[in-house]
């Protein structure tokens, strides 16, 4: 046996991440042979058939040596519970448990250490389990998993049933249920109690299932395997066994390259950072095989959001999942990489690719227990998770960006209007009643004297006088009020299962393509493929008021502040903004305008402004709307339209979708490329905010802030969150403090057409469309990825909102 060899090695950022803190040779390799680490303890075996237990509260030389085994030990697990403290090695002769405060004290004594066996010739064994009590463990053998008594020390159940050897078995802590996987490329959940099958997957991969993990505070089960991907399922009750989501861990990576590299915080428009050169050569890591060696939990909550917290407790759930070149550190939030510790980013380590891994944090700090795959070497590392996770953070990133504007916009600020000019032109209709007052009160004789024609003298009949003394229907005039009293939204309400009411709107085809509430909540726009635009009380009563004048399929809708304007855009390239009210054109831009077809648009800044997207350009433009039009000179439109300021993407890529509020004023715009990028821009200083790369693996066509409602209060932070979507991608919900993504919706069909998206007006759920002809919805807030509501449709719902 060697002595240990410590050695630390730098991060680069002024800081120890990772030490090796315990090194030995072993006379045979412990690849592929199950480790077992609980910190402070790591279990391996040793020459073949020892079992070392080393300890870092102990010396260095100080190790527990035990020996039983005839033949070499393929598996070893600790125990869950503290007291006693048990660990179990198992070969092709026996499965031992022992006892470790008891090995200990014989072993300071002098004695030899004796543990208990549990069975003998049970086959060759690559994993064992112990259950969360310690009063069953689980041994994989072969094609069956046996479920041994500790205390009477006997076989409880065999489970067979896999077509292939079994790699690997997790008990479920809140039922009497353990989960095997095969090298069959499936899983299966078992009452071991019963003996009984109650679950059985289907052939997941191509590559054999090595790995398991059971999440107790989310309840998802996280399968890994030899190809490098991981399935995420659900064990709620309820759900069945639905998968959530899947994870390709060389796909995982690459992205997280890109987002270290290509994110930046704002600069002058067409400015972007260069990256270092040293975080660019991964090219080798691409071409890497990731295998789930090993899948442990972790805690995230004071790393990832020391100040301000996150979005919800659950969001701190993290996992560690270890690998031949390196560990990675897993979102299970959000599914995305928060760090990745390749072992040969640290030169001083002994170990470059591993045969066996286990880990285990504690705290921030935590073990990872490593055998080379192609010496016989066994080290154990101790990694500093916070200082490992913030030095590969983007530097620049820790804004404070929000939609909540914390101070006054001044003269230099394209959103600053100036004081209110005195001489400034009057409205047509004012100039008009002039003149005519000006003519009315000019003198038409030049008498000094004018004899009175009667006026003043008494009529001679009565005239019409109102009555003001009588009293309306009471009952009435407390309906129009009421109909022009708002209510609070109920924050606590359910979200609708059933339909109410069903309107077709077009006849042939006319698809909606897009839907708005107002902001009032009493009517809803549609835009339609057949160019033309309607507008419909929210119950879908009544006759709907018809805008016609497009030449194309109507793709975006806006409604105004005050619901008396709605915007619309289309596939000819146009901008039109329509009068509710009179239900005629109020402005029109065109093709003489307008370069570039209108992707986006909506009113902006309290209905001061209106933003659009024209190719690669945000345009704002200061549009003036007159409400008084000459009858006689109706085919004149004097309403104007003022450009502002253009700002051009940081990659001069299209823009796929744009958001702001108008709820409010706010200074922030969130866009979306083609090159997959989001981007913040701030009105107020006229430049470009934040830049997120690969923030999906395709293109964004959907971005949806929590605008809220007049009808109900959020928290402030709350209008900090915003949700994208992007086809075959699922929906990703953001921090704009943290430019982090903090959730990650998937299940739901969408994998041709973009489908809408929409929050509920308490911020509480997510809405979205699908391709199977469902409206889906899930908690924003809560750490579930599984959607809870649906409710069909004749037709795909490529649109969805929620009223207000």
């Amino acid at each position: 046996m060697q002595e240990p060899q410590g050695s630390s090695t730098s991060d680069g950022h002024g800081g120890d991440v990772v030490a090796e803190r315990y090194l030995v040779e072993s006379q045979q390799s412990a690849s592929h042979i199950q480790l077992a680490c609980r910190p402070p303890l790591c279990a391996f075996p040793l020459d073949g058939t020892a079992l070392c237990v080393w300890s870092s509260e102990d010396p260095p030389h100080q190790l527990l040596i035990l020996r039983g085994h005839h033949q070499p030990i393929t598996a070893v697990a600790f125990g869950n519970t503290g007291s006693p403290l048990l660990v179990c090695s198992a070969s092709q002769d026996y499965v031992i448990t022992w006892e470790l405060q008891e090995c200990r004290e014989r072993a300071r004594r002098g004695a030899v250490p004796r543990g208990l066996v549990l069975g003998t010739l049970l086959g060759t064994v690559v994993c064992v389990r112990y259950s969360p009590d310690d009063r069953v463990a689980a041994v994989c053998a072969g094609n069956k998993v046996l479920v041994l008594d500790v205390k009477s020390r006997c076989t409880r159940v065999e489970l067979e049933g896999h077509q292939g050897p079994v790699t690997t078995a997790e008990f479920c802590a809140w039922r009497t249920h353990v989960i095997s996987a095969s090298e069959d490329r499936s899983f299966k959940v078992w009452d071991y109690c019963q003996g009984s099958l109650v679950h059985s997957s289907s052939v997941l991969t191509a590559s054999p299932l090595l790995s398991l993990f059971v999440d107790g505070g989310s309840r998802q089960l996280v399968v890994g395997c030899a190809q490098g991907q991981l399935w995420v399922f659900s064990l709620v009750e309820s759900h069945h066994y639905r998968p959530v989501t899947r994870v390709d861990l060389r796909k995982e990576t690459d992205s997280f390259s890109t987002r270290r590299v290509g994110s930046r915080l704002g600069s002058q428009p067409g400015e972007r950072e260069p990256p270092p050169a040293h975080k660019l050569d991964r090219g080798d890591e691409a071409d890497t095989a990731l295998p789930v060696l090993g899948l442990s939990g972790c805690d995230l909550s004071l790393i990832l959001n020391p100040g301000h917290g996150g979005l919800a407790p659950e969001t701190a759930g993290g996992l560690w999942v270890g690998s031949t070149v390196g560990s990675l550190v897993l979102n299970l939030a959000s599914f995305e990489l928060e760090a990745v510790l390749y072992y040969k980013d640290f030169r001083n380590l002994s170990i470059q690719v591993a045969g066996s891994c286990a880990l285990m944090s504690r705290n921030d700090k935590a073990f990872c227990l490593l055998a080379s795959m192609f010496g016989n070497e066994i080290a154990v590392l101790e990694v500093d998770l916070a200082a490992l996770v913030r030095s590969q953070q983007h530097p620049h990133l820790e804004t404070h960006l929000s939609v909540l504007p914390s101070s006054c916009v001044f003269p230099p600020s394209p959103l600053y209007f100036g004081p209110a000019e005195e001489d400034c032109a009057k409205p047509a209709s004012h100039r008009q009643a002039a003149a005519r007052s000006a003519l009315r009160d000019q003198p038409l004789v030049f008498h000094s004297r004018i004899r009175s024609s009667g006026y003043t003298s008494a009529p001679h009949a009565a005239m019409f006088s109102p009555k003001t003394g009588t009293r309306g229907d009471s009952r009435r005039s407390s309906k129009c009020k009421k109909s022009h009293t708002y209510k609070d939204y109920p924050v606590d309400s359910s979200l609708p299962t059933r339909l109410r009411r069903q309107l077709t709107v077009a006849q042939g085809p006319g698809a909606v393509r897009c839907v708005q509430f107002s902001g009032d909540g009493r009517q809803l726009a549609c835009g339609l493929a057949n160019h033309l635009a309607l507008v419909l009380a929210a119950d879908l009563t009544g006759t709907p008021a018809v805008f016609s004048g497009h030449d194309g399929a109507v793709s975006a809708l806006g409604w105004s502040h005050d619901n008396r304007w709605l915007l619309s855009a289309s596939q000819d390239g146009t901008l039109r903004v329509w009068s509710v009210h009179r239900r005629e054109l109020a402005l029109s831009l065109g093709r003489d305008r307008l370069l570039k077809p209108v992707r986006c648009a909506q009113f902006y800044y309290l209905d001061s402004f209106v933003l659009l997207s024209s190719g690669p350009e945000l345009q704002l433009l200061r549009c003036h709307l007159d409400t008084c039009k000459d009858e006689i000179k109706r085919y004149k439109q004097k309403s104007s339209c003022t450009p502002v300021l253009g700002l051009p993407t940081a990659g001069a890529t299209e823009i796929t979708s744009l958001s702001a509020m108008n709820e409010f004023y706010s200074h922030l715009v969130l866009t979306a490329g083609r090159d997959r990028t989001l981007e913040v821009f701030d009105l107020s200083v006229g430049r470009s905010a934040a830049v997120i790369a690969g923030a999906h693996s395709r293109p964004v066509h959907h971005i949806c802030q929590n605008k809220g409602s007049s009808f109900t209060a959020q928290q402030p932070r709350a209008y900090d969150l915003f949700a994208t979507m992007a086809v075959g991608d699922g929906i990703r919900l953001w921090d704009l403090r943290t430019l982090r993504c903090e959730r990650r919706f998937e299940g739901h069909p969408n994998r041709c057409y973009p489908c809408g998206l929409a929050f509920s007006p308490c911020g509480r759920f997510v809405a979205c469309g699908a391709e199977d002809r469902h409206i889906l919805s899930s908690s924003a807030r809560s750490s579930w990825r599984s959607w809870l509501f649906w409710y069909g449709h004749v037709s795909g719902s490529p649109e969805s909102d929620v009223n207000k």
